[in-house]
């Protein structure tokens, strides 16, 4: 997997989740979407799945920020002409945010896009404690 996870360093913490939670919202006149995502935890990793097919591996902007990990993105439409009968495909600009319940080590964390999913893998942090014995 190739690593495209970077620190935000641009917007804050507090500005970012409110962009993304406004444009995610039940909102009609909102232009940015949200595909469906899995966050699930093993012994020693945190791992996001996110669904969105016909995407590049570098379409994708993965940021991490104080435990929350950030996925921005923009799925483009084909430019020709036509007449709806249905549509459910979500096409522009989408965005995702996922709160990671514990510290993670992003030095070797990883993310890579294989047919259709984009999946994250977080590594969790190791205990910097040492457990005294009596």
């Amino acid at each position: 997997m190739t690593t495209v996870i970077r620190r935000s360093e641009t917007v804050t913490l507090t500005e970012k989740r409110r962009e993304i939670l406004h444009a995610v919202g039940w909102q009609v006149s909102s232009s940015v979407w949200s595909p469906p995502t899995d966050a699930y935890e093993t012994e020693n990793e945190y791992v996001i799945r996110v669904e969105v097919a016909g995407m590049r591996e570098s379409d994708f902007e993965v940021t991490f920020e104080n435990g929350l990990l950030l996925i921005n993105g923009v799925r483009p439409d084909v430019a020709e002409r036509r007449a709806y009968h249905q549509m459910e495909i979500r096409f522009g600009k989408f965005s995702t945010a996922i709160a990671i319940p514990g510290p993670v080590d992003l030095d070797h964390s990883e993310a890579g896009y294989s047919d259709g999913f984009l999946t994250v893998k977080l590594p969790k942090a190791k205990s910097t404690y040492v457990k005294i014995e009596d």
